[in-house]
């Protein structure tokens, strides 16, 4: 076996966008710009290009393929869920604002330890997880000094909390 094949990946790689197909593009820009707030870059036709803070595209959503389609069977492979990591966890109670506005229903909220995260289907039924990153010496270790991520509740009025805070 080659020294590529053996090398880890460079820690600057990230993951750019996310491409999503959608059964009607007007009610996946519902979401996607007016409840989260991402904002229209480009347009195509049968397709919109969004992203936060004037990148050319966070999040990419199209019918060509799915115009008037419906969401994967359950038990079948594709994807699980698209995480928007947010900058603070005022920000991530933000997005629960905005959500609690639209009358959007959680689908699980969970404290992971090193992020807490929001868990909610977009409107073609893609699984989207909203989070904030702690700083990464405050991350759970344990006792070997290994990461020990948890799946613990989120108290939602505290996380909401966060706004308040910002009032005051």
């Amino acid at each position: 076996m080659s020294d590529a094949a053996n090398s880890a990946i460079d820690p600057g790689v990230r993951i750019g966008h996310v491409h999503l197909k959608v059964a009607d593009l007007e009610r996946s820009l519902a979401f996607y710009r007016d409840v989260l707030g991402f904002e229209v870059t480009t347009t195509r036709p049968g397709a919109a290009f969004l992203s936060a803070g004037g990148y050319h595209h966070h999040i990419a959503l199209n019918t060509w393929e799915s115009l008037g389609g419906q969401p994967p069977a359950p038990g079948t492979t594709g994807l699980y869920h698209v995480a928007i990591l947010y900058p603070s966890r005022r920000l991530l109670a933000d997005a629960l604002r905005r959500l609690i506005e639209a009358g959007i229903q959680l689908d699980g909220a969970s404290d992971h330890g090193v992020s807490e995260a929001l868990y909610l289907s977009d409107p073609d039924g893609n699984g989207v997880e909203l989070y904030w990153d702690r700083v990464k010496d405050q991350w759970p270790k344990d006792a070997n000094g290994k990461l020990a991520m948890t799946r613990d509740r989120i108290d939602l009025r505290d996380l909401m909390g966060e706004l308040e805070k910002t009032l005051a």
